[in-house]
């Protein structure tokens, strides 16, 4: 595979492509590009305030809607204010924070990460046409589906496990979503994407003393977030394997250009994935 870059980034034109989490860093640097290419990009955010700064330094159309994923009654509203959509990228996310708790009484890095996301795309399914782009994490690989405890009630919490439980999540559900699209014989794909180690604020609300060599990781270390942004943008735009996983091909997948790259073998457990699902379903209300 070549080194894919923006310049690659096929023509946009016409098609309606939703960014989770556009506000900034990954969410902004993948809104602009895919704005730059004549998409048509809502940013779908928390903060409506910061997403109508990022919208108004965009050439194409565009749109700001509020979204907040920690509260299943604003994903149902703004699932409500989609008519149609090429493709949805589920971007946005929260890492490694203290223990919180959604609206809905959520682990806050599950709750957000995974549920509101699992919420948004089962409700906007029938309204979208081409793809759905899921961001995971190599920190997918610390994490293990606590199905009796998902949301640490009944353990003690680790903000880093919490957040690897959250992207092992994001990944299973995708790939669990593409099976479902699959055995339907749908033409709308799922796919998913991670940026490596890149430089955003995501990076600096641990709220702890861990932020300061978060901020120093991201000086020496990461690459930037237009840089991060690629392996979602090649995932939403070209001709990917359906159900497959795309991110950076250096540095042990830290950094690089989009290439597809491999998961844990606990990622592909089609047990669990499917136990996952259904419990999903549940704490989501969509059953």
């Amino acid at each position: 595979m070549s080194k894919w870059t923006t310049a690659d980034l096929p023509d946009q034109t016409g098609r309606t492509i939703i960014v989770t989490g556009a506000n900034s860093g990954l969410g902004a640097a993948t809104a602009r590009a895919l704005s730059q290419a004549g998409a048509r990009v809502i940013l779908a955010c928390r903060n409506v305030a910061k997403a109508e700064r990022v919208a108004a330094d965009l050439p194409g159309a565009t749109q700001v809607r509020p979204l907040d994923l920690a509260d299943l009654n604003s994903v149902r509203e703004f699932a409500e204010s989609i008519d149609r959509a090429d493709v949805l990228i589920n971007n946005a996310g929260v890492m490694a924070l203290p223990l919180r708790r959604t609206t809905d009484g959520f682990e806050m890095q599950f709750g957000t990460n995974h549920l509101g996301h699992f919420a948004l795309t089962n409700l906007l399914l029938d309204r979208i046409t081409d793809r759905v782009v899921t961001v995971s994490s190599a920190a997918h690989r610390i994490g293990r589906i606590d199905l009796a405890d998902p949301n640490w009630e009944q353990r003690r919490y680790d903000r880093w496990l919490a957040y690897g439980q959250s992207k092992l999540a994001n990944l299973m559900f995708a790939y669990e979503l593409q099976r479902r699209l699959a055995g339907e014989g749908s033409a709308v794909i799922s796919v998913a994407a991670h940026p490596g180690y890149a430089a955003t604020e995501l990076m600096s609300h641990t709220e702890s003393i861990q932020d300061r060599f978060m901020w120093l990781g991201n000086r020496t270390l990461a690459q930037s977030a237009e840089q991060g942004a690629l392996p979602s943008l090649f995932a939403a735009t070209t001709a990917v394997e359906p159900g497959a996983f795309y991110g950076p091909d250096g540095l042990f997948g830290l950094r690089g250009h989009p290439a597809r790259g491999s998961s844990t073998a606990a990622s592909k457990d089609l047990a669990v994935a499917g136990e996952l699902w259904e419990l999903s379903e549940k704490l989501c209300g969509l059953i």
